[in-house]
């Protein structure tokens, strides 16, 4: 099969390749049989390495093989784990990039998603190191994006309901806050689990995104959907179980909250100026100004005459 690859996310949206069973339904996402994408050659994966090596040829083995190319990002691992891999690895799809500075996880995923589009990627996967993502659902991912359906999929750990149980009770209070601030900053509200980094890419974005201003560090998943948002990609939810063994997690909740909340408002204002007055002005513009004095002149006024 020959698909036509666009130069911009709106006309990747409006193709329509031959896939059958469309539209995808999160149940059919979310099923146990596997959901047969259209025969494409080139599907990477990114993997960013950072005290992995515990982990990393397992999940190196599970990747199934109609993958293309995996690119493995040491980022400047204590534990060098590119040079573990590049020891022991038999996989001759198996690419090992170094870094010569620790760049944080996004700094490492955006490097592998340039070396990969820049090599012929299709579809760019990013999984991390550490075991907890399934690579059997590669597939799952990635249908919806050469079907058309979806610019950018991610993993949503919290659809089945039955399933959260496996899930640190700190995590799904964390991600539920996280996920409605991510919706106010990004303005995708049909998602959900923003920081989940079970991701899937269209490589013809990569051009498109201003990765240089796109955060490095633990908020890059959240700082990506915002991005998306300024280019007007399609955004899917895929649902996915939540695995947790005996990884150790980098990141520190009280390290990060005051920087992701700082990081999402500055993304909600930008949002609200790029989207409801640089690029276009309708009713909606007129109200939010509005509605801003009306809440100002309601809140100095009642301050002056009841304080």
């Amino acid at each position: 099969m020959t698909i036509r690859i666009s130069s911009s996310a709106a006309d990747i949206a409006e193709q329509k390749p031959p896939c059958s069973g469309l539209p995808i339904t999160a149940e059919e996402a979310y099923g146990n049989s596997p959901v047969a994408a259209p025969a494409v050659a080139n599907i990477a994966v990114v993997i960013p390495a950072y005290r992995a090596a515990a982990h990393i040829m397992g999940v190196i083995d599970a990747i199934p093989s109609q993958v293309w190319r995996i690119y493995l990002v040491d980022d400047c691992c204590p534990e060098k784990t590119g040079d573990f891999v590049a020891e022991r690895n038999r996989d001759p799809r198996v690419v090992v990039l170094q870094n010569e500075v620790n760049l944080g996880v996004g700094g490492a995923v955006m490097r592998g998603y340039v070396k990969a589009a820049a090599e012929g990627a299709t579809v760019i996967v990013k999984l991390d190191a550490d075991g907890q993502m399934n690579p059997a659902l590669i597939e799952k991912f990635v249908r919806p994006i050469l079907c058309g359906q979806a610019d950018y999929t991610k993993g949503n750990r919290f659809y089945d309901l039955r399933k959260i149980r496996a899930m640190p009770a700190i995590r799904i209070v964390g991600n539920m806050a996280l996920s409605f601030v991510s919706k106010l900053s990004s303005g995708y509200w049909q998602i959900f689990d923003p920081t989940n980094g079970f991701t899937a890419i269209h490589a013809k974005l990569i051009a498109r995104l201003p990765l240089e201003h796109i955060s490095e560090r633990y908020f890059f998943e959240s700082d990506l959907l915002f991005r998306l948002n300024t280019i007007r990609a399609l955004v899917l939810d895929i649902p996915m179980d939540a695995h947790y063994a005996d990884e150790v997690s980098q990141l520190k909740i009280r390290q990060v909250v005051l920087e992701f909340g700082f990081k999402h408002c500055r993304n909600f204002c930008k949002r609200v100026a790029y989207n409801y007055f640089l690029r276009d002005m309708s009713a909606a513009s007129v109200e939010l100004v509005a509605g801003l004095m009306l809440v100002l002149f309601g809140g100095i006024f009642g301050a002056t005459t009841w304080l």
